[in-house]
């Protein structure tokens, strides 16, 4: 299982804030526009908030308490949306 944030930027917000470095490396999290994540398997992703800058962020839920507190803290993002993703058997 993942935890996929849906972040949703302030205007004009620089995605690249979204996380440290230092986060990123910690947390193996890995940051995606819509594309890049329909790309890699997640089909469902998409924004119904027209107008608004969106990334995801996949991450293990081991870190998904320290990765939602860096989102709440951020001053680019407007507000985010967890959701579990469970992997498609094959």
């Amino acid at each position: 299982m993942l935890i996929l944030y849906e972040v949703f930027l302030v205007q004009g917000g620089n995605p690249d804030g979204l996380l440290s470095r230092e986060v990123m490396q910690e947390t193996h999290a890995q940051i995606m526009t819509i594309e890049e994540a329909r790309a890699v398997g997640f089909s469902g992703a998409e924004s119904h908030l027209q107008g608004l800058e969106v990334r995801f962020i996949a991450v293990s839920p081991r870190d998904a308490r320290f990765v939602q507190s860096r989102l709440e803290a951020s001053h680019v993002v407007q507000s985010f949306r967890a959701h579990e993703v469970t992997p498609a058997c094959p």
